[in-house]
């Protein structure tokens, strides 16, 4: 099966090795239903599944709150996440729970990290799962973030759990950081992630979620992980694999064979498509158009059909 690049904002997309079809819808979203490693794309409202049957449920992906960040163009990025949260609790199924995929400050101080919880008290749904991104562990290589964040993790902060028949995955791949940025697991970790996945069949469905993106969306931004292929190399014996990361703040996917990956929206601001700037960092975008760059995935697992459907929702 060839690979998919599927990018949701921008119509140059990425084409560097012959075999990446890039598709694009401009400001709109795009919802995915997963089934069997089968992947098929609807503009968003079309195709959406109905309400779920019992034993399905829903649970929320939010990414890159950058909570402390105040310059162009959102000088204001308190305020979007409350919206973030509004449009949460504005869905028609509660999430069971919300994963959180890292940057949820932006220096790392104290006072953002309560200003983030407080504004997660008022988002209806279960538990908050974080996964931490690189501004989360700068000033002390995620000491801090692990005693506030780290309960029921394991090693450097990496986690798993299973809901319903679904089996999910917390990487951490901020620590230790290679060349240019490159996201890095470490073999202690990856050993870690053989022995969790050893014991489940090859027909549960597996969620990973981590900051930086496990395939190589951009390696020269560091957009991407080092040594990802030992662990994608774990999965793929698994029939449906779903990867959710952040760190990109724009939303991109892709197919390779039984896994799909996914970048979600930041909360606080968009970046510059890969390769279509000097370098990443805060794209400035006229204040009308802000938050249709920003938002949240909402994710359905439903057990008839043995898959998963995805909307990437803007805040606009």
């Amino acid at each position: 099966m060839a690979d998919e690049i599927i990018h949701d904002h921008h119509h140059d997309g990425i084409d560097r090795r012959g075999f990446l079809k890039c598709m694009a819808w401009a400001g709109t979203g795009v919802a995915l239903t997963f089934s069997g490693g089968v992947v098929t794309s609807h503009i968003l409202g079309q195709g959406v599944a109905a309400a779920p049957a019992t034993g399905d449920f829903t649970f929320v992906q939010i990414s890159d709150s950058h909570i402390g960040f105040h310059k162009a163009p959102n000088t204001d990025v308190t305020a979007t996440f409350q919206q973030a949260v509004d449009k949460i609790n504005r869905l028609p199924t509660p999430p069971a729970f919300t994963l959180h995929t890292g940057d949820l400050s932006h220096l790392q101080k104290l006072d953002e990290w309560d200003t983030l919880d407080q504004l997660l008290k008022g988002a209806k749904g279960g538990e908050v799962f974080f996964t931490p991104g690189e501004h989360d562990v700068a000033v002390d290589n995620g000491k801090s973030y692990l005693t506030r964040y780290g309960k029921g993790t394991t090693g450097e902060g990496w986690r798993s759990f299973d809901y319903k028949g679904v089996h999910f995955v917390g990487l951490v791949n901020v620590l230790n950081l290679k060349a240019g940025g490159l996201g890095y697991l470490g073999p202690e970790q990856i050993d870690w992630l053989k022995q969790d996945l050893a014991g489940l069949s090859s027909s549960t469905p597996v969620v990973v979620y981590a900051h930086i993106p496990l395939w190589a969306v951009y390696p020269k931004w560091g957009w991407g992980t080092d040594d990802s292929e030992q662990a994608l190399a774990l999965l793929r014996r698994f029939g449906s694999v779903t990867v959710l990361n952040g760190h990109i703040h724009q939303v991109l996917h892709k197919i390779e064979g039984n896994i799909t990956f996914h970048t979600a929206y930041s909360t606080a601001f968009p970046q510059p498509a890969p390769g279509t700037a000097p370098a990443p960092g805060p794209l400035v975008v006229p204040a009308g158009k802000l938050k249709q760059m920003l938002g949240i995935h909402e994710v359905s697992y439903r057990v008839s059909q043995n898959a998963l459907a995805i909307v990437d929702s803007t805040l606009g």
